[in-house]
């Protein structure tokens, strides 16, 4: 069987168990036991993961809600869309390297209208920048953001950036079958 690494975020805490129990018989679902928070965070949690526990075949990642947080007594962004970006490109650097065979990065869910310190606007820039890089780099993009953006009222809970149930299962779903693309 091949061995998956799920990356990201408490919105990838969400939904992994999920894929895990979908995937099960097929493919061995692992995972960083903690949050990877924002960027430089991941990178660092990925590298000492795979220097313990060796390269994954394929890793399903998203970083994002995290670097784009305005929250005060912080002005802009947590990390602006170069650190953001540079990040990024280093965490695909440690992959490669290690010989991680498939990538996909998955774009950050959208939060509600009423979340302070996120907007859709900082969301919908993030995700390009990030989507433009995925594609110089050759891999694939799972759109989780435009999955949640679709029903953000079913879907994003009442602290107006997590999500509820239905849409870690939404998130699931379509994590699962970008996975089985490359079973």
């Amino acid at each position: 069987m091949k061995k998956v690494l799920i990356l990201g975020d408490s919105i990838s805490m969400g939904y992994r168990e999920h894929v895990r129990e979908a995937l099960q018989g097929r493919a061995e679902v692992v995972y960083s036991e903690g949050n990877g928070c924002f960027s430089k965070w991941t990178l660092w949690l990925v590298n000492n993961w795979i220097r313990v526990n060796g390269a994954p075949d394929i890793v399903h990642w998203n970083n994002g809600i995290w670097d784009m947080m305005d929250e005060p007594p912080l002005q802009g962004n947590f990390s602006s869309p170069e650190e953001y970006l540079h990040n990024l490109s280093r965490i695909i650097q440690v992959l490669r390297t290690a010989g991680v065979r498939h990538i996909i990065f998955a774009t950050t869910t959208y939060p509600h209208p009423k979340k302070e310190g996120l907007d859709a606007g900082t969301v919908t820039r993030y995700n390009a920048f990030a989507r433009t890089l995925m594609e110089q780099e050759g891999i694939a993009v799972n759109d989780l953001g435009a999955l949640i953006r679709e029903n953000i009222a079913g879907y994003v809970c009442g602290d107006y950036l997590h999500l509820t149930h239905e849409g870690y299962l939404a998130c699931a779903a379509k994590v699962t079958e970008a996975i089985e693309a490359y079973l």
